[in-house]
C-alpha cells in the first residue's frame, strides 16, 4: 500500500494534496536541525511543491545522541494530532426543529426514547465524540455532544444524522442550526424552560428533558458535562415555571390540537361530533384532558392494551370513554367526525387507498372527516388530503392556533431570560471548573511517586530494626508532608463557589500548575482520547 493510500485511509490526516499547506507548520515544531530528505536529497524548506514518496524519511539531528528516523507519514501523523489535540473540547448542539425543518424531514430524523442509548453508544464511537445526550420530540431532534474537535465533530454528527435517517447531508446542512459553548448551554434552558416551543411556556418538554437524564443513566457516553448539563436544565426549567407566569394558562400541542379541531368545525356541531383517539400515551391522554375540558362527554380511545385506557377512565369518571384494540381502528373511524392520532408509529396507519374506502363523515360538519395528526413521524399519510372526504391537520399546522396566546406570553419571557441567564453563568463556571480535575489527579499522582520513591529509600537505609509502629509513624509522616505541601494547591485549583477567586484566576493557576511540574494535561488527555478512538475503529 503506497503513501497515498494510507492518507486516504486513515480520515484523520490531511489529506495527500493538502500535504504541502502543512509541510512548513510540521517542520515548525521539530528543532531547526529538522531535515527532509528524498532519496538522498535536501529538500529546501521553502519548497512549496514536492511529491510524496513513500521512502521518505525524516532526519531529527539530536545533540549528543545517534540520529533517528520516522517515516513522512509518521510525520504527518504526529503533526496532524498535535493540531487537534491542542483545541480544547467543546459543548455543542446540532439540531433541528418546528422552526428550521418542515415535519416531513423532521420524521425522518425523529429517534425513539428507546433507541436514545444505542444512539449516545454509536456517537461516541466516533473518533471526536466524547459525550452524547439526544432530545427527539415531535417538534425537534437535537444532539447535544462533546466533541474534542468543534469542526470534526460537527461533521461526523452530520454525517451519522444523514445516515440514520438518510436524508442528504446537504438537505441536513440546509435546515440545521448550531451552536457552540454557552450558547449551546443556553438554548437548552431556554427548551427546558418552555421558551423555544411551538406553545411559549408548554410544560410537557421539561418532562421530556428528564426523560434525557433517565434514559442516560447507565450509558457510558452520557458523561459529567453532558448529564450534568441536563440536570442543570431541569433546574432552569423549574425556577421559570415557579418564579414567572409563563406556564400559566398556556396550551400544550395536545390542547392546541383540540382547539384547532374546534375552530375547524361549525360552533354547532362540536359538542355533537363523533370523537376517535388513535393513541392512549402521555400524548392521547392530554388530548383526552382538553377534550373533557372543552365540554366532549363521548370517545373512542383506540390502543395497543387496555390497561391505559382503564387508567385514564379513571381520571374522567364522568365521561364516557370506549376502548377498542387497533385491530377495530378502521372501524371505528368510520363512525368518526374527529380523528386525532398520536402513536409512536414508525408507519402511518393511516394510509390513502384505506382512508378512501370510509363514508363520508356526519353531514353536520360537511362529510369530510377532520385528522389531526400530532405523531412525528406522522401517523396519516399526506396524500390523505387528496380526498375529498377527508381534511387533515399535522404539528406544523398548529401555529394558527398558537398565534392567538403568544403575544401575551412575551413578557413573561423576557422575565424568564433573566434567570435563565443566571443559571448558565452558573453552569458554565461548574464546567469550565470541570478542566482543573485532570490537573488535581496528575498533581496528586506525581507527588506520590516522589513520596513512594522517597520512603522506600529511607525504609531501605534503616532495615528491619525497626518496629511496624515506627514504620507507620514514617509512612503517616510522609503522607502528612505531602498533603500539606498539596492542600494550598489544591485549593487553589477548586471552584466550589465559597471564595472570591474567580473562575478565570483558578484557571490561571492550573496553566501554571502543569507548566511548573510538566504535567501537560490538556493536550494529552484530548490525545489520548483520539488516538484511542482511533485505534478502536481500526480493529
Amino acid at each position: 500500500m503506497d503513501a497515498t493510500e494510507l492518507l486516504i485511509k486513515n480520515n484523520n490526516l490531511c489529506r495527500f494534496n493538502q500535504f504541502s499547506s502543512y509541510y512548513s507548520s510540521s517542520l515548525a515544531s521539530f528543532p531547526s536541525q529538522a531535515r527532509f530528505f528524498r532519496n538522498g536529497m535536501k529538500i529546501k524548506r521553502k519548497t512549496r511543491s514536492f511529491t510524496l514518496n513513500p521512502k521518505s524519511q525524516f532526519v531529527v539531528d539530536d545533540i549528543g545522541s545517534t540520529s533517528s528516523s520516522l517515516s513522512a507519514l509518521e510525520l504527518l501523523k504526529t503533526s496532524a494530532a498535535d493540531r487537534y489535540t491542542k483545541e480544547s473540547s467543546s459543548v455543542l448542539v446540532i439540531g433541528i426543529n418546528f422552526r428550521t425543518t418542515p415535519v416531513e424531514i423532521r420524521e425522518k430524523l425523529s429517534i425513539p426514547e428507546a433507541q436514545w442509548p444505542q444512539a449516545i453508544s454509536e456517537l461516541c464511537g466516533l473518533h471526536h465524540i466524547d459525550e452524547a445526550a439526544i432530545l427527539s420530540t415531535c417538534n425537534r431532534m437535537e444532539i447535544y455532544v462533546v466533541a474534542l474537535s468543534q469542526h470534526r465533530g460537527v461533521k461526523e454528527v452530520t454525517e451519522w444524522m444523514s445516515k440514520k435517517s438518510g436524508v442528504p447531508t446537504s438537505e441536513l446542512c440546509r435546515h440545521r442550526f448550531l451552536l457552540y459553548n454557552k450558547d449551546a448551554t443556553r438554548h437548552l434552558f431556554e427548551v427546558s424552560s418552555g421558551l423555544d416551543s411551538l406553545v411559549l411556556g408548554e410544560g410537557q418538554i421539561l418532562s421530556q428533558v428528564k426523560h434525557v437524564v433517565n434514559s442516560g443513566q447507565g450509558v457510558s457516553g452520557f458523561g459529567r458535562k453532558i448529564s450534568g448539563m441536563f440536570k442543570h436544565a431541569i433546574t432552569a426549567g423549574k425556577r421559570v415555571r415557579t418564579e414567572t407566569s409563563i406556564s400559566t394558562g398556556s396550551v400544550s400541542v395536545s390542547s392546541a390540537a383540540v382547539e384547532l379541531a374546534q375552530m375547524k368545525l361549525p360552533q354547532s356541531s362540536f359538542a355533537n361530533a363523533r370523537v376517535l383517539v388513535v393513541g392512549a400515551g402521555k400524548m392521547g391522554k392530554l388530548v383526552i384532558k382538553h377534550l373533557v375540558a372543552k365540554g366532549c362527554t363521548k370517545m373512542v380511545v383506540v390502543n395497543r392494551t387496555e390497561d391505559r385506557v382503564a387508567a385514564i377512565r379513571e381520571d374522567f369518571k364522568d365521561v364516557e370513554i370506549v376502548y377498542r384494540s387497533l385491530s377495530e381502528m378502521f372501524t371505528c373511524a368510520a363512525d368518526a367526525d374527529v380523528v386525532f392520532t398520536c402513536t409512536a408509529s414508525d408507519a402511518p396507519l393511516f394510509l390513502k387507498k384505506l382512508v378512501q374506502t370510509l363514508p363520508p363523515a356526519s353531514s353536520d360538519i360537511g362529510g369530510r372527516r377532520l385528522f389531526i395528526d400530532i405523531s412525528v413521524p406522522r401517523n396519516v399519510e399526506s396524500c390523505v388530503s387528496d380526498l375529498e372526504t377527508a381534511c387533515i391537520y399535522n404539528v406544523d399546522d398548529l401555529k394558527e392556533v398558537v398565534a392567538a396566546t403568544q403575544e401575551d406570553r412575551l413578557q413573561k419571557a423576557m422575565e424568564a431570560q433573566g434567570i435563565i441567564w443566571e443559571e448558565v453563568i452558573k453552569f458554565e463556571a461548574w464546567k469550565d471548573s470541570l478542566e482543573t480535575v485532570p490537573t488535581i489527579k496528575k498533581l496528586r499522582a506525581y507527588a506520590e511517586r516522589i513520596r513512594a520513591s522517597e520512603l522506600d529509600k529511607c525504609m531501605s537505609k534503616m532495615g528491619n530494626e525497626i518496629s511496624k509502629s515506627q514504620k507507620k509513624a514514617i509512612y503517616d509522616l510522609s503522607t502528612g508532608i505531602v498533603n500539606k505541601l498539596l492542600h494550598g494547591p489544591m485549593e487553589h485549583l477548586r471552584c466550589g463557589g465559597t471564595d472570591n477567586r474567580s473562575l478565570g484566576e483558578i484557571l490561571e493557576n492550573m496553566h501554571a500548575l502543569n507548566r511548573i511540574f510538566g504535567l501537560d494535561t490538556e493536550t494529552s488527555v484530548l490525545e489520548e482520547k483520539i488516538r484511542s478512538k482511533m485505534e478502536k475503529s481500526q480493529k
